[in-house]
Order: structure tokens, then C-alpha cells, then sequence
């Protein structure tokens, strides 16, 4: 399975804006951001897939010795490129990938960091089984996603966002994204419920802990 195009058409129409709309939305970003530096730290190989503009990837590049960091819309990759080389970010390729068809050596890297985008795909099992095929055996999975049915507002703000032709496939709760991650085999070892007009739930996890 791959992306649906309608998803990708949104991203790239939006990407010179993306950023903006971190104003409104964008309060948990920082602790978010911490506890991903705090996650990766020491690791020698990281990747990022749905890295957007970037937002995270910068914090990766301090944290890991390389990332590989990932979008599947075309101008989403423009973005991202121009940020890291501005950054001067040696350590950190950018590459146009398919969360669903990613072409790297299965069990090479120690983290796959996939922030804000499982609300988003339009097979959760299938995302979160190519996800874990790119982990070594004990490696970790971080995810941070927006939990548009966690609080009224973010549940408001979801119905707003729809009207907008937002391309979201699923509404979690912190509760229900914990839920859906363990039945997929993830042994989630830290939950943080982030704040913000549309929460955050911090989850980390490994899905083999031998």
C-alpha cells in the first residue's frame, strides 16, 4: 500500500505555510522537541519519516550521529532541504520516501522517529509494520501524534480543519493511540500528554525488548 495522493497534493500545496500554523497549533512543540532530543540521544543511525519542514529534524541532527530524514511530498522535501542546509547540518540526508515503500536496509537503524503523521495514513497497521521493519531488534519507535479528540477544542478544531479538506484518516485520544500502538506490539515504555489547543501524546516505545 502507499500514501493516497489526495494526502500528498495537500502537503505540497501547504508546505510554504506549514510553519505558520505552528501559532495556533504549535504550544506542544517544545516539550515535544525535548523529549525526542532526550530519546535519540547516543544513537548512531536515525530515521524520520513525514519530517515535514523540518521542525523535528534539527533536533534529531544534535542527538544522533546520522538521520535520514524523510517526506513523500515533493515540496515538504524542498523545505526540509533548504532548512538543514541553512542549519549546516552535515549529518542529516534528505530523501523523498513513501512511509509505506521505504527502500532502506530493514533492521538498520536504532530509532525511527515519525512525528504527527499516524492520525494521518491511511493504514495504521500497515504504516506502523513498515515502521518497525527499518528498527534493529530492540530499537526504538517515537511518535509523537495530535490527539484531536482528547480535549473539546482539539475536537472542535478537528471538525474545523475537515471542512478545510484536511487530509486526517483517524481522531485519537491519548488513550486510544496507546491502545492502537500496543496491538500492534509496541511495548510503549513513556506516555506524555503534551497541552495545546490540540494536544499531543508523547508515546516511545520498542516492539522487541530481548
Amino acid at each position: 500500500m502507499k500514501s493516497d495522493e489526495k494526502g500528498r497534493d495537500y502537503w505540497n500545496f501547504h508546505a510554504k505555510n506549514y510553519d505558520r500554523s505552528m501559532v495556533l497549533i504549535g504550544r506542544p512543540i517544545p516539550r515535544m522537541s525535548e523529549l525526542v532530543a532526550e530519546a535519540v540521544h547516543g544513537s548512531s543511525r536515525v530515521l524520520e519519516v513525514a519530517a515535514g519542514t523540518g521542525l523535528v529534524t534539527t533536533v534529531l541532527a544534535h542527538g544522533a550521529r546520522e538521520v535520514i530524514a524523510t517526506d513523500y511530498a515533493p515540496a515538504m522535501v524542498a523545505v526540509l532541504q533548504a532548512r538543514v542546509r541553512d542549519a549546516g547540518l552535515e549529518n542529516v540526508r534528505c530523501e523523498q520516501a513513501d512511509l509505506y515503500d521505504l527502500r532502506f536496509e530493514p533492521g538498520s537503524f536504532d530509532a525511527v522517529v515519525a512525528t504527527n503523521v499516524l492520525h494521518l495514513v491511511p493504514d495504521l497497521a500497515g504504516a506502523l509494520t513498515a515502521l518497525r521493519r527499518m528498527l534493529k531488534s530492540g530499537g526504538r519507535l517515537i511518535v509523537p501524534t495530535y490527539c484531536h479528540d482528547e480535549t473539546v477544542p482539539s475536537w472542535i478544531v478537528a471538525r474545523l480543519l475537515a471542512i478545510t479538506g484536511f487530509p486526517a484518516h483517524r481522531r485519537f485520544t491519548v488513550r486510544s493511540l496507546r491502545d492502537s500502538l500496543e496491538g500492534a506490539g509496541l511495548f510503549v515504555s513513556r506516555v506524555e500528554t503534551l497541552p495545546g489547543l490540540i494536544p499531543i501524546a508523547y508515546v516511545e516505545g520498542a516492539f522487541d525488548l530481548t
